[in-house]
């Protein structure tokens, strides 16, 4: 093919897409005897109105401007009249908030060896009906999850205390 013919093709194209109606423009609302509506691109029955539509938004969103702040900070600053904590009563507050999980700390470690304890005593009893070693763990499998569990809540309560100030 040879360019005129090829710039004869692309400009006979450009024509009928151009002159084309697209397809978002021809929507029908269209209401029957019975009042039931129904949508549709033809419109050749009657109580069939063209539905005026605007011409659907193709252009991205601009990028999002980054503007220093940490991800779910508050868009706005805080109020003039926002209450403000003393630093004496923060330090109250931050101390009281380290003796509570201190507190709590502490029962967790005395809950760990507890269950350690009964997990000890449950290994050393061996059922008559546990011929079967899957029996023995099946049995044992709840004591270990709850010293799991503690020693699991024993490093929350440490990393609690560690990001306290």
């Amino acid at each position: 093919m040879t360019m005129p013919k090829k710039l004869l093709g692309c400009a006979l194209l450009l024509g009928v897409v151009s002159l084309s109606t697209p397809a978002w423009s021809q929507i029908y609302r269209c209401v029957d005897a019975d009042g039931k509506v129904t949508y549709s691109n033809v419109g050749n029955n009657k109580g069939c109105k063209r539905m005026q539509l605007d011409a659907p938004n193709t252009i991205s969103a601009p990028p999002a401007r980054t503007t220093g702040r940490t991800p779910g900070a508050a868009a706005n600053p805080t109020p003039v009249d926002f209450p403000k904590v003393s630093g004496d009563a923060q330090k109250a507050r931050d101390n009281d908030r380290r003796a509570i999980l201190e507190q709590e700390l502490a029962a967790e470690q005395k809950s760990l060896e507890q269950a350690k304890k009964e997990l000890a005593e449950q290994e050393a009893v061996r059922l008559g009906d546990e011929k079967n070693y899957q029996k023995v763990l099946d049995r044992l499998q709840p004591y270990k999850d709850r010293v799991a569990q503690h020693e699991r809540n024993i490093q929350a309560i440490n990393r609690e205390l560690s990001n306290l100030k």
